[in-house]
């Protein structure tokens, strides 16, 4: 792979969610654009984006094309929900492929001890003159592979990278059974200790910002934080009246809003909400829906701890990110009331770059995080 990142967040298809995912896959160099536009024309439904997925798999896996058949494979896995028989199959196919391709690069993998299990994590370091360390992670769906090409970029601009999949996430909840811990300095302190690190920069991808900021109020050895795309607080995202009701329901109603979740989201029709409410229960090893999201109601403005975070922060927004609302952003940054400092950049639908981690121009922001990382070492 090389660190031409494409440009342009394309209509590849009419519903919002699929078509995201298929510029995520795209943005991140893993797919092709004529394929992606042929593979939107065929997808109706979530047994639909599988089979096209499959298909897409299947064409570059015979065209020797390890990395693209990788992430088609992830494609695929990734709408299943987690009782599906073959989320585990497809997972391991993902993974194997993905390994396979970058077999001789210069890319070491770890098992970090974590509690009574261990966190997977990869690494990377330039041949000379290391600059710093870089420590990459993700937040409610992503997986470490995902991020090879970011470490890519960082480690051929001078600095050793480490990704690792944190309780929840990857290989660490589907190998290791670790569940979502909001209190992410754990996983953070463990990382640093292994590698024997401080004075470290800590990115946070989607979710990951949210982590990434809790785990700096409550760990030194972190210098610079940089959060891309979370909410300080998820609740506060929503709509206010439907975050009224929701919260008045629970507090009112608990019984009744257990029912009704366990009939709408594990009887009900599957769809975009299901799916994100069952990778909730699965990331947290909950059985129950309104157990995981309780989780939801957790990340807020109170445990992320904005007022103990004291590193450089740099939060970066989409003006059309349609997870997270702008709001957020300027909530975070007012809260880092004790931040060394707190930079804020707002990327744009005109650079392409408007949408959720700036899908449609990550090499834009790799830029900008290097230029700040670079900046602020001076």
């Amino acid at each position: 792979m090389n660190n031409n990142f494409p440009i342009g967040y394309y209509t590849f298809h009419k519903n919002r969610l699929f078509n995201f995912q298929l510029n995520r896959w795209y943005s991140l160099g893993y797919a092709k654009y004529e394929e992606l536009i042929r593979a939107g024309k065929k997808i109706n439904s979530f047994a639909d984006w599988k089979n096209v997925m499959l298909e897409l798999a299947g064409l570059a896996a015979a065209e020797g094309s390890l990395m693209s058949a990788a992430f088609y494979y992830r494609a695929a896995e990734f709408y299943l929900l987690d009782d599906s028989p073959e989320k585990d199959f497809l997972y391991d196919k993902f993974n194997s492929s993905f390994y396979k391709a970058i077999e001789n690069e210069n890319v070491e993998r770890f098992n970090i001890p974590y509690q009574d299990s261990f966190l997977p994590g990869l690494k990377i370091t330039p041949g000379i003159n290391v600059k710093g360390t870089i420590i990459i992670h993700g937040g409610f769906d992503s997986f470490i592979e995902e991020f090879y090409p970011m470490m890519k970029f960082f480690s051929d601009h001078g600095y050793r990278v480490i990704a690792f999949d944190g309780p929840g996430q990857g290989s660490a909840r589907r190998k290791y059974g670790l569940a979502l811990d909001l209190e992410w300095e754990k996983p953070v302190r463990a990382v640093l200790d292994h590698f024997n690190l401080a004075n470290v920069t800590l990115i946070g991808i989607s979710m990951g910002g949210w982590l990434a900021l809790r785990a700096a109020a409550f760990e030194p050895r972190i210098a610079n934080v940089i959060a891309n795309g979370h909410a300080i607080d998820y609740m506060k995202s929503m709509n206010p009246i439907y975050r009224f009701l929701h919260l008045w329901f629970i507090k009112h109603f608990k019984d009744w809003m257990d029912r009704f979740a366990e009939k709408k989201f594990l009887k009900g029709k599957e769809n975009v909400q299901t799916w994100m409410v069952k990778q909730m229960m699965y990331i947290t090893k909950k059985n129950k829906p309104m157990e995981a999201l309780q989780t939801y109601l957790l990340m807020n403005e109170q445990n992320i701890h904005s007022e103990l975070v004291k590193q450089n922060v740099l939060l970066l927004a989409g003006e059309n990110d349609h997870f997270i609302p702008m709001k957020m952003l300027d909530m975070q940054a007012k809260a880092l009331i004790n931040a060394k400092s707190v930079t804020t950049r707002i990327f744009l639908k005109k650079e392409s770059a408007g949408n959720h981690c700036q899908t449609g121009n990550i090499g834009l922001a790799l830029n900008v995080m290097l230029d700040w990382i670079l900046n602020i070492s001076k």
